[in-house]
């Protein structure tokens, strides 16, 4: 059973078509990524799939239930991350983890859940002296204190510096390694590379294409662009066997073999 199915999804707002026919499946288990511009749908879809927004048409199932009818049960199986959050202010973090295993019937050890998120150092500041990131870890902290099945990350790692991004990375497949699905919006299309077992991309309410990171949109059938440098100047191919042109051409200063990266890919996708 995939964890997320969706068939003919729509929501409107007024007359604009925020959601206009998105079809959608996750399998159990996978790190998939939702892609598209600002506006595209993708927060829209994401707090229907989580119960938070009700659907104007389509089918829905999450985790095997409707999530417009789910029963209280459902919820403690999801953890969501959303893009911002401003409550808590005055507690700290561990007194707010330790408050969100009581919402649970199997959290995991608040201690471990602020190490995990690398907070081990913040544990006793209150949320409101945190920085920017430092808040953003401690939602992630608070979405997966209940050993989700399923995981919602709505652009986590914005405010991470690098380190922390990467950690962060560590801590998805650690999540995923234990069996949890998760569902990722993000704009930094690295971390899709890094994390993603496969994508779709929205926009205009629709989705566009669909595929794994390496293959979206046709970007493993696509010529690859070879450069070089000889007594004539810099010079570059487009072709379908760089390997062979590679072995015409020789040791030459400056040989390059490029393939359209995967922000190139969406980029075109998108129509940008």
């Amino acid at each position: 059973m995939n964890a997320i199915r969706v068939r003919g999804l729509r929501k409107s707002y007024g007359d604009y078509p925020a959601v206009a026919g998105v079809d959608l499946d996750v399998a159990t288990g996978e790190v998939f990524a939702l892609l598209g511009p600002n506006g595209a749908g993708k927060s829209t879809t994401v707090e229907i799939l989580e119960g938070l927004r009700r659907r104007d048409a389509g089918e829905v199932s999450v985790l095997g239930v409707d999530p417009a009818t789910a029963p209280r049960a459902w919820r403690s199986a999801i953890g969501i991350v959303r893009q911002t959050a401003t409550d808590l202010a005055e507690t700290t973090v561990v007194e707010a983890v330790r408050h969100f295993t009581g919402y649970y019937p199997d959290p995991r050890d608040p201690d471990e859940v602020v190490e995990l998120v690398g907070l081990t150092d913040q544990r006793d500041v209150r949320a409101g002296r945190l920085s920017g990131g430092q808040r953003r870890r401690l939602d992630v902290a608070l979405g997966i204190v209940g050993r989700p099945r399923l995981l919602f990350l709505d652009e986590p790692t914005t405010g991470f510096d690098p380190e922390a991004r990467r950690r962060f990375w560590e801590l998805v497949r650690l999540l995923a390694r234990e069996g949890s699905t998760i569902l990722l919006t993000t704009h930094y299309l690295d971390e899709v590379e890094a994390l993603a077992d496969r994508l779709a991309v929205v926009d205009a309410g629709r989705v566009v294409a669909e595929g794994t990171p390496a293959t979206l949109g046709g970007r493993h059938l696509a010529q690859a662009v070879v450069s070089w440098v000889d007594a004539a100047g810099p010079r570059s191919h487009r072709t379908d066997r760089p390997a062979a042109l590679v072995g015409r051409i020789g040791e030459v200063p400056e040989l390059t073999v490029t393939r359209p990266s995967l922000e190139d890919v969406y980029l075109e996708l998108i129509g940008r």
